[in-house]
């Protein structure tokens, strides 16, 4: 009786700000093959300084790579986070220049809620919110933040993620990565990451690197 081909599985951490982030991850995890697994961990907030309290604790490196998915609006808006989020980006430049797990720092800019909406055709730059509330008609965004099916209500219909990765492709970055993978050994190595202050007054995001590595 020959033995079973044993299948090596991926494993990621995604560590993301909230519920939305992470109904979506772990829906889309589990549409995924059994050769993948994702960590989604839920954030529920704090800032930057909770992501590298909590990027620390989970310290395990038997993941392919982790990401780090930040709404990036706290930059500008709120006193202090703009030197919190730079040492969060150093501790990630830090792990990639020592050759340990790769830290893909994934910054939305300003949201997760304005990439959302690119998964939408009709979506053409309108505020967010109010695309959300009248275009999707939900009572509020807070209505919109809870749906657990966020996944598939977002890529149903005249939604895809293929629409919005399409779009981010062609966005300036506030933050990227770049990076090689060698898909016979699944090694993946960050040679830089780059921060560009001035997309941070336009609407970007880098998360087209989360779909881009998880699907090799």
């Amino acid at each position: 009786m020959s033995r079973k081909e044993r299948v090596l599985k991926k494993r990621y951490a995604i560590f993301c700000e909230g519920d939305t982030e992470y109904n979506y991850i772990d829906k889309m995890r589990k549409n995924q093959g059994v050769e993948l697994v994702l960590k989604p961990i839920n954030m529920h907030g704090g800032g930057y300084t909770n992501f590298l309290k909590q990027i620390k604790k989970e310290a395990q490196t038997n993941y392919l790579a982790k990401f780090i998915i930040v709404d990036a609006d706290r930059i500008k808006t709120v006193p202090g986070e703009q030197e919190n989020f730079f040492k969060l980006l150093e501790y990630c430049k830090l792990q990639n220049d020592k050759g340990n797990t790769p830290h893909f720092l994934i910054a939305d800019n300003p949201d997760f809620e304005y990439v959302a909406c690119l998964h939408d055709t009709d979506y053409k730059g309108q505020e967010t919110k109010n695309f959300i509330v009248n275009a999707w008609k939900f009572k509020e965004l807070a209505a919109f933040k809870s749906v657990e099916e966020v996944y598939e209500f977002l890529n149903t219909g005249n939604k895809s993620y293929k629409l919005m990765l399409e779009v981010i492709r062609k966005q300036d970055k506030l933050v990227s990565n770049k990076y090689e993978i060698k898909k016979k050994t699944f090694d993946i190595k960050i040679k830089h990451t780059d921060y560009n202050k001035d997309s941070l007054n336009k609407r970007n995001s880098n998360i087209e690197e989360f779909f881009d590595v998880i699907d090799w």
